[in-house]
């Protein structure tokens, strides 16, 4: 309707109208030629507002990330969140706000940098995640940080896009309080329980088994293996696992120890034979 009126607005005045209809036709278009402008000038606050909130709702960039150098295209990216994860902010009257580290959290990035590519990706602002993390990641074990102008707005939420970092989805696991509840992609991510000051947690230390594995072992594809735990407590899990392969394996080999103890037994058995047999001729 809005484009019909600026059309209409342009219009040339035909010269086969009579003299009455040609002053009709010209009153009418100088009436809607301040109308006309007025919308124009609408049109284009609009399309800047439009892009504003885009910039908002939208990752600020198609590629989050930096690409990998070519001699580290095997490695994983192990994406952490930080509130509830890896700290936790407490606010009281008589002290302000404060922040706490979560048990184990320094031996777990410390570990972990040896094996992936570590970013912290939060849906708050910088001016909150940059000071938490210069005090956090002292010996800078966290490679990137993402915080709230990197996260996807949805329905009044902030999310985390995992497929704007710029990595291969199949080497990119996410952990966090709320995983779930705060990434795009659920087949990536690997939930532990919210930390909330807890004095006993042993969260992150209880996963280190199990990252440095598939760290290690250069699993093709992580999504797989993170389906195969959902709905269980995954470092128990895995430990669990662990065990049974390792009583197969042991298993394995006093089978074959056996069977072979065996075979040189009765070996044996006829050598001697053999033997009494010869001094009996």
């Amino acid at each position: 309707m809005t484009r019909e009126f600026r059309k209409n607005s342009k219009l040339p005045i035909s010269e086969d109208l009579s003299g009455f209809e040609k002053f009709k036709a010209m009153a009418y278009s100088e009436t809607v030629k301040v109308p006309a402008a007025a919308i124009d000038l609408y049109l284009d606050v609009r399309s800047q507002i439009e892009d504003q909130i885009q910039g908002f709702v939208e990752p600020s960039s198609e590629k989050l990330l930096p690409d990998l150098p070519p001699q580290e295209q095997h490695v994983f990216t192990i994406v952490l969140d930080l509130n509830e994860t890896l700290v936790y902010s407490d606010w009281k009257r008589e002290r302000g706000w404060r922040t706490f580290k979560r048990p184990g959290v320094d031996a777990f990035l410390e570990h972990l940098a040896k094996f992936y590519e570590v970013v912290v990706y939060s849906d708050q602002l910088s001016m909150y995640v940059d000071p938490v993390m210069e005090r956090l990641d002292a010996k800078g074990c966290v490679r990137h940080r993402l915080s709230r102008v990197a996260t996807k707005y949805v329905n009044g939420k902030h999310y985390r896009d995992l497929s704007k970092l710029n990595r291969d989805p199949a080497r990119v696991i996410y952990i966090s309080g709320h995983a779930l509840d705060s990434c795009l992609q659920p087949e990536n991510c690997l939930p532990i329980k919210p930390w909330k000051l807890e004095a006993e947690d042993t969260q992150l230390i209880d996963l280190i088994p199990l990252l440095e594995f598939v760290a290690t072992a250069r699993v093709s594809d992580i999504r797989p293996v993170l389906a195969s735990f959902e709905g269980r407590d995954i470092a128990a899990e895995f430990l669990e696992r662990s065990r049974f392969m390792t009583m197969l394996y042991t298993d394995d080999i006093f089978s074959m120890k056996s069977a072979k103890g065996a075979c040189m037994s009765k070996k044996n058995k006829n050598n001697n034979m053999d033997a009494f047999g010869g001094d009996d001729e």
